[in-house]
């Protein structure tokens, strides 16, 4: 779907600073506004002036002041402004008030995502997770600012009545319709359940990257994967998941998945139509959380990410969770230092330029490494002549070493708990070959990997 806008739509954006009752912020309201600019500029409108607005006390019909929005109203006027963009969450009245006061059209924070989103989703999935969010927004905006749809239809006959109002018939449209979505939704996220479940059967590791809007996700992920996914100095400018396979130094295959950028205060609605995309995170082995060390709210950033990563059950601490500082091309050399000495402390983290490629096969390298330390490391002997099963260890484990004597191959590899146990139901003659192995595991009535584990 189309932009609606274009270069030729003047826009002012407006950043309301409220202060009273907010909760302490990590990020500058300057800050937030350069966002806000660029998130209006991704939908291609001309931003030709930006505000913070200080707001003591949010107003009911406008949200902000009075003699600001007189003031603004000529400055709109002046300049020939077609759009007026409030960094804010808009009441159905607010943003009739202001539309009526500036002559102009009025979107909030969430309209201005949406409108992103219906612009950019390619796939199947993405449009009906976009549409579904847009719906649930525009049915709110129906409930009391759009009074033009208070009229009354004739009933049927003289006997009808007043019959539904166009408000009414507006709602239940919407409310169809959303219905409908759900089904449609439901049937691709069964589709994709069926997909993971091909891909557990292969299996290959997945590693997921997630990070805020415009950290170089797609770029990294381009880089590593020599995919070709939309990569642009752009907020949001990857919306649908994709994955792609990658061979690790150690020989192992990986799964990266590319999801969909997230922002400061997302829109609720949104956080509930891609629950289904963000699935992809919550099946992957790993999560690789690529930050924009350049930009000065990094940290910030990096907050509003894990914030949303908890929502979904992910704790930062939890050992899936690694970083990736991107964009080092953009740091002075001490800088560089600096921030790998003060991250280092915390968590796994490596620095790199997804643009130059430095620091790349560290970020492969350390991806090879947490994967490993999740495997078991187990010796194995089996028949030459079962070339089958050797062919899948090799796909399927690092093989640390192999000895071959007297007809039979003798290996020791890593190997994940699952595959093992995949490799003794699909080839008998590793048990049979293994008779110490066989006698423990017919001993033991706990699953493979907590009987290996344990031992």
């Amino acid at each position: 779907m189309a932009s609606p806008w274009s270069m030729t739509d003047f826009a002012l954006v407006v950043h309301p600073d409220i202060q009273a009752g907010s909760a302490p912020r990590l990020r500058s309201a300057e800050a937030r506004l350069d966002e806000a600019m660029g998130l209006a500029a991704a939908i291609g409108l001309d931003v030709v002036l930006g505000e913070v607005v200080a707001v003591k006390q949010a107003r009911p019909a406008t949200l902000i002041g009075g003699g600001v929005v007189e003031r603004l109203s000529e400055t709109i006027a002046e300049h020939e402004i077609s759009v007026a963009v409030i960094d804010a969450a808009l009441t159905p009245v607010q943003q009739r008030n202001l539309e009526q006061a500036w002559q102009c059209k009025v979107i909030d924070r969430t309209g201005l995502i949406l409108e992103i989103f219906g612009a950019r989703a390619r796939t199947k999935e993405g449009k009906l997770q976009v549409e579904l969010a847009a719906l649930s927004y525009q049915r709110s905006r129906l409930v009391r600012s759009w009074t033009h749809l208070e009229r009354q239809r004739g009933g049927f006959g003289f006997m009808g009545g007043p019959g539904e109002s166009q408000l009414e018939i507006d709602r239940r449209l919407i409310t169809e319709r959303i219905t409908r979505l759900k089904k449609e939704l439901a049937q691709v996220q069964r589709t994709r359940g069926l997909h993971r479940g091909a891909r557990q059967r292969v299996p290959y590791p997945v590693v997921a990257f997630v990070g805020y809007t415009n950290a170089g996700k797609s770029t990294l992920f381009n880089r590593l994967t020599d995919a070709e996914v939309l990569a642009r100095d752009q907020l949001f400018a990857t919306l649908d998941p994709t994955m792609r396979r990658v061979v690790l130094p150690s020989g192992q295959i990986a799964i990266l998945s590319d999801t969909v950028g997230f922002i400061s205060d997302l829109p609720t609605d949104l956080i509930a139509a891609f629950r289904a995309t963000l699935e992809e995170v919550l099946e992957a082995d790993l999560i690789l959380h690529i930050r924009d060390a350049a930009h000065e709210d990094s940290r910030a950033q990096q907050a509003d990410v894990e914030a949303v990563l908890a929502d979904l059950g992910v704790a930062a601490g939890s050992g899936r969770v690694l970083e990736v500082l991107n964009k080092s091309d953009l740091l002075a050399p001490e800088e560089r230092a600096r921030l790998t000495l003060r991250e280092a402390g915390e968590r796994p983290v490596v620095l790199c330029s997804a643009l130059t490629g430095e620091g790349c096969e560290a970020v492969l390298a350390m991806i090879d490494q947490e994967l490993s330390a999740k495997r078991l490391q187990v010796s194995l002997a089996l028949p030459l002549s079962s070339g089958k099963a050797l062919s899948w260890l090799y796909d399927h484990a690092e093989v640390l070493s192999r000895e071959d004597e007297d007809l039979v191959s003798r290996l020791e590899l890593k190997i994940a708990p699952q595959d093992l146990q995949r490799s003794l139901k699909k080839f008998p003659e590793l048990l049979q070959s293994n008779t110490e192995l066989a006698k423990s595991l017919q001993a033991a009535e706990e699953p493979v990997e907590s009987h290996l584990q344990s031992g």
